[in-house]
């Protein structure tokens, strides 16, 4: 049983530039850069039947490239944060796509996803830092000149089942180019 997302990929580029931002956090587990990623729809574990049909609604998907800008970086959790990451500018071109996509997954039988769409790119997960510690990590690290490039497709990605779930690989890839 596989266990799925959708998301887009990060140029090799850009993860380098996110990856010079590693440590100096205690109690990060730091995100390979190799899997910094952008989720457009947490699927989860799915029989091999629904993967397919999954994959062939996704491949129906006609849309065009879409922009993007990483900027600042954020973290989730509040007062007991678990994640840092990259933020990633919302943006019309994105805000359809994923859209699109969760409108299939769901389609398919899979749950709602209850959370807000906020874009990023998580580059750690955190276990026992504190909020200080965190605080104290983004304001002396949370500028990174602004990044932007273009999403030319969007992939389906499978995962492990484990803590921090990568390494991710890539299952099948669709295209984002409108057809004329």
């Amino acid at each position: 049983m596989p266990r799925l997302f959708a998301g887009l990929e990060i140029p090799a580029h850009v993860c380098s530039i996110l990856s010079g931002l590693r440590g100096g956090l205690p109690g990060a587990r730091w995100v390979e850069p190799s899997d910094y990623h952008i989720t457009l729809r947490f699927i989860g574990d799915i029989g091999n039947r629904m993967a397919c049909d999954i994959d062939s609604l996704l491949a129906d998907v006609n849309r065009g490239p879409v922009s993007l800008r990483l900027a600042g970086l954020g973290s989730f959790g509040g007062d007991k944060p678990h994640s840092v990451f990259a933020s990633v500018e919302p943006n019309r071109q994105l805000s359809e796509l994923q859209y699109e996509v969760d409108r299939i997954v769901r389609a398919c039988g899979i749950e709602i996803d209850k959370r807000r769409f906020q874009p990023h790119v998580t580059l750690a997960r955190l276990r026992g830092a504190s909020s200080l510690d965190v605080a104290d990590y983004l304001s002396k690290a949370g500028y990174f000149p602004p990044q932007s490039f273009t999403a030319n497709r969007f992939v389906l990605f499978s995962s492990r089942a484990s803590t921090g779930g990568g390494p991710y690989i890539v299952e099948t890839a669709y295209p984002l180019r409108r057809a004329a």
